[in-house]
């Protein structure tokens, strides 16, 4: 395992390193990457031998209380970084939290801003869901010969702007692999078939936790059926709990303090004496 010195100077230990993303490009074994927002679930995606996480940038300080090791990339779009010199604050502000890189779908001079910084800088392409209204609804980008040369485009000019890498999210499986075989971006597959340099999926897909699973996703448990559970063995609880109250079951004689017979007749002898 890398050993690097992150944004604080400090001599930590990581799954992979930027440098290690690009350098494994192409290769026949792809990076699994999750979402964490807290340091349980961090903890989790470390054990579970994932190697690169993303979180909302607000985050980052959670989830590595959860691990030192897993490649962190911070998204910072939403978090009110409205001008350039926001979303470079917001960056180093990320860095310093302990992030390993930081990833947003802003414009392409925005990104050039941070990677003239010299900081790791993802974009996204493809269907960016906050921006969905752009596109008509949630669908799959690059469906039709004019949108998958238009796609190109960006990847060639997300390139240019200096960026590592980049999330394809709900890009046609076909013309990811196109894509793949020209550009020099890392690829990170979001629903967007296995010809990419890294897998992505959320936390709570896997998990089974999604209200809705989008068609992209596989569940491979199943934390909304336990949560239920759960929440109805919480009211089972709270019930028989109320029940005893009413019915003068609870508290018994073994839930409260006892005294000795003689220590309370003295106690109430020196109470009637002050009456």
């Amino acid at each position: 395992m890398p050993r690097i010195l992150d944004y604080n100077g400090r001599d930590v230990d990581r799954s992979v390193t930027v440098a290690s993303i690009v350098a494994q490009r192409n290769a026949p074994q792809p990076l699994s990457q999750v979402t964490a927002g807290t340091a349980e679930e961090a903890a989790a995606a470390e054990a579970a031998g994932i190697e690169m996480v993303v979180c909302l940038s607000d985050n980052v300080a959670a989830v590595r209380e959860g691990s030192s090791r897993l490649f962190v990339t911070a998204a910072i779009d939403f978090s009110g970084a409205v001008s350039d010199d926001d979303l470079l604050g917001t960056a180093y502000t990320a860095l310093q939290s302990g992030a390993d890189a930081v990833i947003t779908a802003r414009r392409f001079a925005s990104i050039r801003r941070i990677a003239d910084e010299d900081i790791p800088v993802m974009g996204h392409l493809g269907f960016v869901p906050k921006k969905s209204t752009l596109y008509g609804g949630v669908r799959a980008v690059g469906k039709t010969a004019a949108e998958a040369t238009a796609l190109w485009d960006q990847f060639r000019r997300l390139e240019d702007a200096g960026a590592f890498a980049v999330e394809c999210e709900l890009i046609p499986a076909r013309v990811m692999r196109e894509i793949r075989q020209r550009t020099r971006l890392v690829t990170i597959s979001l629903g967007s078939g296995r010809d990419a340099d890294v897998i992505f999926l959320f936390t709570s897909d896997i998990c089974g936790e999604s209200a809705r699973q989008p068609r992209h996703a596989k569940a491979y448990g199943d934390l909304a059926a336990l949560r239920a559970r759960a929440q109805a063995e919480r009211i089972e609880a709270l019930a028989a709990f109320r029940a005893e109250v009413l019915g003068g079951h609870y508290p018994a004689d073994e839930h409260v303090a006892a005294i000795e017979d003689e220590e309370l007749a003295a106690f109430v002898a020196r109470l009637r004496r002050q009456d």
